[in-house]
């Protein structure tokens, strides 16, 4: 088994840390709506809604923006497909090609903004996207994702967690279908630290453990960072747009500055196993991928991985979608419903991926039994109450997104 390293998706991860106002942003939805064609059949900034678990989202269904209809044959292709750069196994789109007769193209991004820049501008006709929630809402206004027909997606209701049948960012799987779901913990080396989250009452305590100093990293990424300073503190709101809140976010993670020369990284899935790193805020799926990068002298068991046991701690999601823009609207629904095929989406996780479907069948032991990780990383296994207990980063308003970019520019200064 190997895991590929997935160096290009990372980028997505950063864009509230890198870019001071994205291409669309919140605080220039009006313009990115007009852009997309909004405004001609009822669509305007003001459609967009903050879905939040206590605050389910229903999004329009536009007349000049509607659903295939149902029985139709899928198209001759070619099959396009609009990605981030190693996040979907090359034998899949083989596999794929072959069952319906048709060529797939797969063209890569490495931001958010380059992606929704290019789709925005109406020139490229991709089929298959992979949306992010941080976006959800802007592309729907804005109409650049077609509406889902389920006849053409049963595998929706057979493999996946009910949670995500329905999920409250949208209500009735209208615009997107889950692809995979990843917590983010604290990943560390067993046979270097003295002290591991496991051992303190509040395991966030661990940066600032002065014997790692020089070895501490946090992720590169302008809302997880700093969302796990929040719940250090209490605080289980991820999507806080409260300036005190924020302030002290950035306050902990300066902290870590002159405490431990705290470094910030997405490398984690290599970091950690080759030794850079002693401890890492980590993505669950780069914890199970690191088993394939250790370095010389060291095994599985040297790894761990901690999240909160009450699921309470910070977790995320990546979906799939169906671009309006695209030529192959029927033959996208056949490859996303191929994607949840149990087979199919759990060989595109255990030989490529790394990172989990919310499939029913997926659980530690299936994993440990399977070969896919050792006992010791089965907290790396995300579950359906984690999904339903978590803290997700979200849409935030421009005014949210201002401060949190500012706090996380002031942060980035000071690292070396």
């Amino acid at each position: 088994m190997a895991f590929h390293p997935r160096e290009m998706r990372y980028g997505r991860r950063e864009f509230l840390g890198r870019s001071a106002v994205g291409i669309v942003g919140l605080s220039s939805l009006g313009t990115f709506v007009a852009a997309c064609g909004g405004g001609n059949g009822g669509s305007s900034a003001a459609d967009l809604q903050l879905a939040r678990p206590d605050n389910p989202v229903t999004w329009p269904l536009y007349d000049d923006n509607p659903p295939i209809a149902s029985g139709l044959e899928p198209e001759k292709g070619p099959l396009k497909i609009y990605n981030w750069n190693g996040y979907l196994w090359p034998r899949i789109k083989k596999d794929f090609a072959k069952e319906y007769g048709v060529e797939v193209e797969e063209t890569y991004f490495a931001t958010t903004d380059e992606s929704m820049a290019k789709i925005a501008s109406g020139a490229v006709d991709f089929d298959v996207f992979f949306p992010y929630q941080e976006r959800l809402g802007r592309m729907v206004v804005g109409k650049l994702l077609r509406p889902l027909n389920h006849d053409y997606i049963p595998n929706l209701q057979k493999t996946i967690w009910p949670a995500f049948r329905d999920p409250f960012y949208d209500k009735g799987s209208q615009y997107t279908v889950p692809y995979t779901i990843y917590s983010t913990g604290i990943g560390y080396r067993t046979d270097k630290v003295t002290t591991t989250p496991w051992d303190l009452s509040n395991p966030y305590e661990i940066y600032w453990d002065e014997r790692n100093k020089g070895k501490t990293y946090v992720l590169d990424d302008g809302r997880e960072a700093p969302i796990h300073m929040l719940l250090k503190n209490g605080i289980h709101d991820p999507n806080t747009e409260n300036p005190d809140d924020i302030e002290l976010a950035k306050n902990e993670l300066k902290s870590l500055l002159d405490a431990v020369s705290v470094k910030k990284s997405t490398d984690d899935y290599t970091n950690l196993p080759d030794g850079k790193a002693w401890v890492h805020q980590m993505w669950s799926g780069s914890a199970i991928s690191a088993q394939s990068y250790l370095e010389e002298g060291a095994g599985p068991e040297d790894l761990g991985f901690w999240y909160p046991p009450d699921g309470r701690g910070l977790i995320g999601s990546d979906m799939m979608g169906v671009l309006r823009s695209g030529k192959n609207p029927v033959l996208a629904h056949h490859f996303i419903n191929y994607l949840l095929d149990e087979k199919h989406g759990y060989d595109n996780f255990v030989n490529f991926v790394g990172y989990q479907p919310p499939f029913v069948s997926i659980d530690p032991d299936r994993l440990v039994s399977d070969g896919v990780i050792v006992k010791n990383l089965t907290t790396a296994v995300v579950r359906e109450s984690d999904f339903l207990a978590g803290n997700q980063p979200l849409e935030l308003s421009p005014e949210g997104q201002t401060l949190w970019q500012n706090a996380w520019a002031e942060f980035v200064a000071g690292v070396g």
